[in-house]
């Protein structure tokens, strides 16, 4: 009875907001209406190859139609079993870790359970259909294996009201309050999104940088026109001789390695007795349009290493680069190998790619056409808006990452749930275009990093060889947006000793693991044989956090220092975690 004003109230702002909202809504969907019907991202005419194909090979469609109406016809036979009490083996089953169909009605309800399988039936026979055409040149095969699997992801029954049984019951129990309050949650994504769905994966007022975020105490101590350095607080007596130095990636802000106190990286290496630095980007706008590659190189580590030795007194250093952090670490390594700077003593790499032969799932969406029309925008603006980028990394793992959050937000009406990783994740940055102009070109599309010389820096030409330090690579085994073996590939161009060691988990959650929290597990092997999958016939796997391990490797690489009395941050700018962190841009 008390739910009748609330039901008035959420009407009203529905009302009120979706006539304004709306108009914006439709014209931003005409404007990628004509991004479709240009075919910016090639899709239309990699389906054009797969029906030429299709059509010049017509048993691949006879035999998934057979083979097609052979499972449905056991599908019915079980589903008829099932109907009447009696006992029958599924057909198809969802994929261990699929949570689309957790539900216990997906199984207990014969109807429902019909449901499941005749989806899960159609989509393995369409993916492993256009899977199985063979002729199709490379880059359409990818893209529609991939675009295939969104269309299937889409239609999965989960994401409909009369096909979902948590939805069904959440609607008859709440009178359809669940869809008013959704559409009321979608309305306002709309808004966020400037007339386009940004999707809201957490409640983002639930966090503050430096109150429950990236709250290791530290101070900036150097500022660039690219970057903040942050020196932390040390939290022990004594400290490491070498300071250790941080670069994250630009893509995203450098506190996914400070979330929280029990599984901030940062914290647990002050811990070990390091005097950690870390390099926080600025979120560029126009300004800094025409800031490249080798500027993020200069401002960045080198101008970090400047700040270090100003701070501490101490001239060696070791560094850690993270994603692409570790992308411009190895270049940056490079260019001071051929300047006979000899000041980095160890590096260590955090699913790194220095090779982008086969970079994933990503090189779906790089290619000549794709990047040319990107370089367009990014003129016009001089920037690469950080949630178009975001939006596709969320589509490398949609279910999780996009229909997760429509089944939640706006079928059952629910609002998200605090979650400091995922309010990371939609913290997104910009992309100067000159720097991303440079790194799509030269590293993804030419793969010239590992070529020697194939790509000049401030005038010194690339060479990884040349790299003779030690160096610790650590990737992750479910990694979709730096694939392990690729980032093997990169390890060996290197001239140096290598530790290539592989994490459980994906790009994330494999880095971000700590001991404490005893998940996943890790492989290492002592010799570096020439290919991944030598490395992994002979690895060894151990439980637990690699971080242990990469803790050993690093003490051995500081053996014969003695460890000095812990360095305080002096001549601070302002408090960690900075403003260039702070500063959380809104889509225009």
């Amino acid at each position: 009875m008390n739910e009748t004003p609330e039901i008035a109230r959420v009407c009203h702002e529905v009302a009120e907001r979706s006539s304004r909202l709306l108009g914006d809504f439709a014209r931003k969907q005409t404007e990628n209406l004509s991004a479709a019907i240009r075919d910016e991202l090639g899709i239309a005419k990699a389906f054009m190859d797969l029906y030429a194909r299709m059509a010049a090979d017509p048993s691949v469609v006879a035999s998934m139609s057979v083979n097609l109406w052979v499972d449905y016809s056991r599908l019915w036979q079980s589903s008829w079993m099932k109907m009447f009490g009696m006992q029958a083996p599924p057909v198809a089953e969802p994929a261990k870790g699929d949570a689309r169909f957790k539900d216990d009605d997906w199984s207990s309800n014969f109807v429902y359970d019909h449901i499941k399988q005749s989806y899960l039936i159609a989509a393995r026979h369409l993916q492993h259909a256009v899977a199985n055409v063979e002729g199709l040149p490379e880059e359409s095969e990818k893209k529609v294996a991939f675009f295939t699997r969104q269309y299937v992801d889409a239609l999965a029954p989960s994401n409909f009201l009369l096909t979902n049984p948590q939805v069904l019951r959440e609607t008859m129990q709440t009178g359809g309050q669940n869809l008013v309050r959704g559409l009321n949650n979608l309305l306002s994504d709309i808004e966020k999104g400037g007339g386009e769905l940004r999707i809201s994966m957490t409640d983002e007022n639930a966090f503050k940088l430096g109150s429950n975020v990236a709250t290791t105490p530290g101070k900036v101590v150097h500022q660039t026109d690219l970057m903040q350095l942050i020196q932390y607080q040390p939290l022990t007596e004594d400290v490491y001789k070498r300071p250790l130095v941080i670069i994250p990636p630009w893509i995203n802000k450098y506190y996914i390695l400070d979330l929280r106190e029990k599984n901030s990286f940062i914290r647990w290496a002050l811990t070990q007795g390091h005097t950690v630095f870390v390099i926080s980007w600025v979120n560029p706008d126009q300004r800094l349009a025409q800031k490249g590659f080798d500027d993020y190189m200069f401002e960045g580590p080198l101008a970090a290493m400047a700040a270090v030795e100003k701070a501490t007194g101490e001239r060696e250093v070791n560094f850690i680069g993270y994603c692409l952090g570790g992308t411009l670490l190895g270049a940056t390594l490079a260019y001071l190998a051929n300047k006979k700077d000899d000041r980095v003593k160890c590096a260590t790499f955090f699913v790194s790619l220095l090779d982008f032969s086969e970079p994933g799932e990503l090189g779906v969406f790089i290619d000549e056409g794709q990047v040319a029309n990107l370089e367009k925008k990014m003129n016009e603006r001089g920037y690469l808006e950080g949630s178009e980028m975001a939006s596709t990394f969320n589509l490398l793992r949609a279910n999780d990452l996009v229909w997760s959050f429509v089944v939640n937000n706006y079928l059952l009406g629910k609002d998200p749930f605090p979650f400091d990783l995922l309010y990371w994740n939609s913290d997104s940055t910009r992309m100067p275009a000159r720097m991303h102009s440079f790194y799509l070109r030269n590293m993804y599309i030419k793969n010239l990093l590992g070529v020697p010389g194939g790509i000049t820096l401030a005038g010194e030409p690339i060479d990884l060889s040349k790299v003779k330090i030690p160096a610790y690579f650590v990737s992750t085994v479910e990694d979709h947006i730096a694939p392990w073996k690729t980032t093997y590939r990169g390890a060996r161009y290197l001239g140096g000793p290598v530790r290539f060691v592989l994490g459980g988990s994906g790009h994330i959650a494999g880095i971000v693991n700590p001991p404490a929290g005893r998940k996943y597990h890790y492989w290492t092997n002592d010799s570096l044989p020439a290919t991944a999958d030598e490395w992994f016939a002979s690895a060894k796997q151990v439980p637990g956090s690699w971080w242990q391990d990469w803790q050993a490797w690093i003490d051995r690489q500081n053996a014969g220092a003695p460890k000095v009395p812990a360095r305080v941050p002096k001549n601070a700018i302002e408090d960690a975690p900075g403003s260039y962190a702070t500063l959380r841009l809104q889509k225009k």
